[in-house]
């Protein structure tokens, strides 16, 4: 199991309706991220920033993750997610989300 972090900002005119989105996930993106082997999934806010994290069941991270991003449902779920946010100008080319270093666990 991998734990991942990831971080951006939200829109503050968009706010409320991004919880609203995260209040009632549509079923077949929930469906979507576990069979993409994604559990434990929470995202935080504050001041401003989302903060991402889940855990990776799975064994080939890069493969379950372009099975997601291929699927419909969820191409429909970002383009209604993405106008609320506005990622980093310091992620990696072809992230959305920026990944961050985990510096401490304690299990």
């Amino acid at each position: 199991m991998q734990r991942y972090g990831m971080v951006l900002k939200v829109r503050p005119e968009k706010f409320e309706e991004y919880k609203s989105l995260h209040a009632a996930v549509w079923p077949d993106v929930l469906k979507m991220i576990t069979e993409c082997k994604i559990r434990n999934y929470s995202i935080y806010h504050k001041d401003g920033y989302l903060f991402s994290y889940f855990e990776y069941v799975g064994t080939d991270f890069a493969a379950d993750m372009a099975r997601m991003a291929a699927d419909a449902t969820t191409q429909r779920w970002w383009a209604v997610c993405m106008p609320c946010q506005d990622p980093l100008p310091t992620r990696a080319p072809g992230e959305w989300w920026a990944n961050m270093e985990e510096v401490f666990h304690c299990p």
